[in-house]
């Protein structure tokens, strides 16, 4: 695989998808747009997300789920089977708006990147908002790299990986290392990045998307920002100075509101000299990959994640690309 690329993944678009992005159409986006209105739902929102991590979300059998803690939040390790190398581990930021979901909301992504990786997968439950700023999510990140890092794990052997809000947070992180001379990871992943939180009217895909309300983004963007430059590099990061980053693996959707953002992403990371693999999917919704279940692009996808692992040394060569299938 040629790592610095931009590709689209041809593919016939499958039934489940045709389904799914009308289903989201009709209800998702409707539901969005009515909560990201007021601060109070929002809250409501987030308190419904606390109840939510009471849920056990099914996975399979061969998958393992073992609680982990830190100094101020909370994580789980996950293992997709036996024969990984506990040498090596992956550090996943999930999504959710920075004020919902949870890591056993996104067990169908981090189990299938334990086993596309090669290694544990340590799934961080980050503070979020509305009680929370975006500065104690990124203490967070950095707190369980740190003690990624005091347990014994060299940079090498460590990937970042996030989606939507994780893959700012993912990238707010790789900025942070950088900017604080700390040792940078080996790669990182990032799904459907929400990357730029100034406040511009995002126009592409403005009715394409099947789920994201682009004037919900945009609100809820003023509310984690409030009292902040959005300009900050921390803050948007679509903005910050790329160099000395290493290896990015871009996935997104080409009706996303959110498309534009991952593309600049990219280019950015370029003109800093950072190799990166940007995929733009053929009308895939928002983090795709999550719905793996009942999408075969979305499990194409994590084959592709891990060529791109083997592309960048770190994932051994001898593991099939079919293993998350």
């Amino acid at each position: 695989m040629r790592i610095d690329a931009d590709v689209v993944p041809d593919y016939p678009l499958s039934w489940q998808a045709r389904a799914l992005t009308g289903l989201m159409r009709g209800t998702l986006k409707p539901a969005s747009t009515l909560l990201m209105r007021h601060p109070l739902a929002l809250a409501g929102a987030a308190r419904l997300g606390d109840l939510a991590r009471l849920v056990q979300v099914p996975h399979p059998e061969h998958v393992s789920i073992a609680p982990a803690a830190f100094s101020a939040c909370a994580g789980e390790w996950v293992r997709g089977g036996q024969g990984l190398d506990e040498d090596k581990a992956l550090l996943y930021f999930h999504g959710g708006g920075y004020f919902s979901c949870s890591p056993g909301t996104h067990r169908s992504i981090t189990w299938r990147l334990s086993v596309v990786a090669r290694r544990p997968v340590l799934a961080l439950d980050y503070r979020q908002g509305p009680v929370h700023k975006l500065a104690d999510s990124l203490a967070d990140a950095l707190d369980a790299y740190d003690c990624l890092l005091r347990q014994g794990y060299a940079a090498e052997d460590i990937i970042l990986a996030g989606d939507s809000a994780g893959g700012h947070l993912t990238l707010a992180t790789l900025l942070a290392l950088r900017d604080r001379g700390l040792p940078r990871p080996a790669a990182a992943i990032c799904l459907s990045p929400w990357a730029d939180l100034t406040d511009f009217p995002r126009r592409a895909n403005r009715w394409q998307d099947p789920l994201l309300p682009a004037s919900r983004v945009r609100w809820l963007a003023r509310r984690w920002t409030s009292g902040l430059d959005p300009r900050d590099p921390l803050v948007s990061p679509v903005l910050g100075d790329f160099s000395g980053l290493p290896p990015l693996m871009i996935v997104t959707g080409s009706t996303e509101v959110l498309r534009e953002e991952a593309r600049r992403v990219a280019e950015r990371a370029r003109l800093a000299g950072v190799p990166v693999r940007y995929e733009e999917w053929r009308r895939m919704p928002h983090v795709f990959p999550i719905l793996a279940d009942v999408l075969p692009e979305a499990r194409l996808a994590f084959r592709h994640m891990s060529q791109f692992l083997g592309a960048v040394g770190a994932r051994p060569s001898s593991l099939g690309d079919s293993a998350a299938a």
